[in-house]
């Protein structure tokens, strides 16, 4: 499993992010990516939950913060060792006498996925959601599992 690590500054210089997040807008445009502009009178919605990955001797876990989205709607599969998660977020009503002033939270479908190392339990895999974190539970085979091996006298 690849994991990336986020380090922030003290104090960030707002200068270098918003030209780092204008850049990363001309990106997506630039290879077809959706962004949250408005077209028309809708707003196309693509977005990625953020994930925590971590590991302990009997498990990998992987939270996703996916607030807003029923268990219904999140699709979780298994595949040649990659996890895919999957679901859609759907707005609660949109009425054409309405008039937004703000439209900040995401909606629309969501997918990460994530390669498996080969030690994982595809068999015993579970997933619960509370408070809108989904939390997936990959258990370890248990040759995987660190033990301790007693030395005895000869």
């Amino acid at each position: 499993m690849y994991l990336t690590t986020l380090r922030r500054a003290a104090e960030p210089n707002q200068d270098l992010y918003s030209g780092l997040t204008r850049l990363t807008r001309l990106m997506d445009e630039a290879f077809g990516y959706p962004s949250n502009q408005t077209n028309g009178d809708s707003v196309s919605a693509c977005w990625t939950p953020n994930v925590d990955v971590r590991e302990d001797k009997d498990h990998l876990t992987i939270t996703l913060d996916v607030p807003g989205v029923a268990p219904e709607n999140v699709k979780i599969s298994l595949e040649n060792q990659v996890l895919t998660v999957a679901g859609e977020k759907h707005q609660a009503s949109e009425q054409k006498d309405e008039r937004w002033h703000r439209w900040e939270r995401h909606y629309g479908r969501f997918e990460r996925s994530f390669t498996l190392p080969s030690t994982v339990d595809a068999e015993r895999i579970e997933a619960t959601t509370d408070n809108g974190v989904l939390t997936v539970r990959l258990p370890k085979v248990e040759k995987a599992r660190p033990r301790e091996i007693q030395v005895k006298r000869g």
